[in-house]
């Protein structure tokens, strides 16, 4: 796709995870958020670490990516917002910092598998707490969704195991719920649905609809209910 519809398809989307605003705001509680440092590794456009910075004052946020498309939009929104927010274009993996506080939610793959997202994380974060966001089987998967997310997603158990080799404690628990994730993937496609029915005609028309009508299917026919999103808070 062009670069035109590249920047609509997340446009509708609040953050990219099945999360509500009412689950947001507890995970956030659950961080204990003050003063210091806050880095969001694979930030995408950084929606959550901006709503840390309008509810801490003295945090210093910090969001990592390479999606220079995402970037700009969350530096956008610091700036219309008024927040000491920064976005940097580097990989997640090779970020060379520290932090008291980290988001990495949805961006294992970015730093490598869930064990070295973990590892990785310990490194970010020597003394502090983590909001680490990550997919994990909620049924047994067939072989579509294996084929989708890769054999190395693991079972909820297998996700605390990880965290607990890492040396982290979990400090909280929860999973997006079935409302949660129909309200992400509708509202992921939701912009190009609206382009679509407003440009029929258009020569990428075709190329867009193919797209929206295989993901819909794969989400009803091969993962809705089967894959799951756990949401951990971390502490060191």
């Amino acid at each position: 796709m062009d670069d035109e519809l590249n920047a609509l398809r997340r446009s509708r989307m609040r953050w990219n995870t099945p999360l509500s605003e009412a689950h947001a705001s507890v995970l956030l509680d659950r961080m204990a958020l003050g003063a210091g440092h806050l880095v969001d590794l694979g930030c995408g456009w950084g929606e959550l670490l901006l709503r840390a910075g309008e509810r801490t004052p003295g945090l210093r946020g910090t969001g990592v990516d390479t999606d220079v498309v995402s970037l700009a939009r969350g530096r956008a929104a610091a700036r219309e917002r008024g927040l000491a927010v920064e976005f940097a274009e580097a990989d997640a993996a090779t970020w060379d910092g520290s932090a008291e506080r980290a988001f990495c939610v949805g961006a294992a793959h970015a730093l490598g598998s869930t064990k070295a997202a973990l590892e990785g994380l310990a490194r970010v974060v020597p003394s502090g707490r983590v909001l680490y966001g990550d997919g994990f089987w909620a049924a047994p998967p067939g072989a579509a969704a294996l084929e989708i997310f890769g054999p190395d997603t693991p079972t909820l158990p297998e996700l605390l195991d990880a965290a607990d080799g890492a040396g982290w404690r979990v400090l909280h628990l929860s999973t997006a719920d079935q409302l949660e994730w129909d309200d992400f993937e509708s509202t992921s496609k939701l912009a190009w649905q609206e382009w679509l029915l407003a440009n029929p005609a258009d020569p990428r028309a075709a190329r867009v609809r193919d797209w929206l009508d295989e993901r819909q299917r794969q989400y009803v026919r091969d993962y809705r209910g089967v894959l799951g999103l756990a949401y951990l808070v971390l502490g060191r």
